[in-house]
């Protein structure tokens, strides 16, 4: 059950949110047990992002949330390079202008119950 939630400082068309997708559904594979068959993935555009400072520039900031205990780094590290890769290439977001924050947590509901 990973989510990862874009948020970015510039506008996108459904072409780029779809290529994100992609992206993002090969990449969560490099953490064990998850694939995009659960991938869940929010976007939100437009969005007014100051990093330094300066909101001129255009800046992502990206949630990557999973159900489970733990994660290792090397997984973590993978989904680094391939969400800021895909972000640079799909809108022309700089590496040095997004953040991206990982969460694991035991604590997940669907389908009207818990896990």
């Amino acid at each position: 059950m990973p989510v990862i939630h874009t948020h970015v400082s510039v506008s996108t068309t459904h072409e780029q949110r779809e290529a994100l997708k992609a992206a993002y559904g090969a990449a969560i594979t490099a953490v064990p047990g998850k694939s995009e068959g659960w991938l869940m993935c929010p976007f939100e555009d437009d969005m007014p992002i100051y990093f330094a400072g300066d909101d001129t520039k255009p800046a992502a900031y990206v949630e990557v949330n999973v159900f489970g205990r733990s994660v290792p780094g090397s997984a973590w590290e993978h989904l680094t390079e391939a969400i800021m890769a895909a972000l640079q290439q799909e809108l022309g977001i700089p590496q040095d202008r997004t953040y991206i924050r990982y969460t694991a947590t035991s604590d997940w509901g669907w389908n009207g119950s818990n896990f």
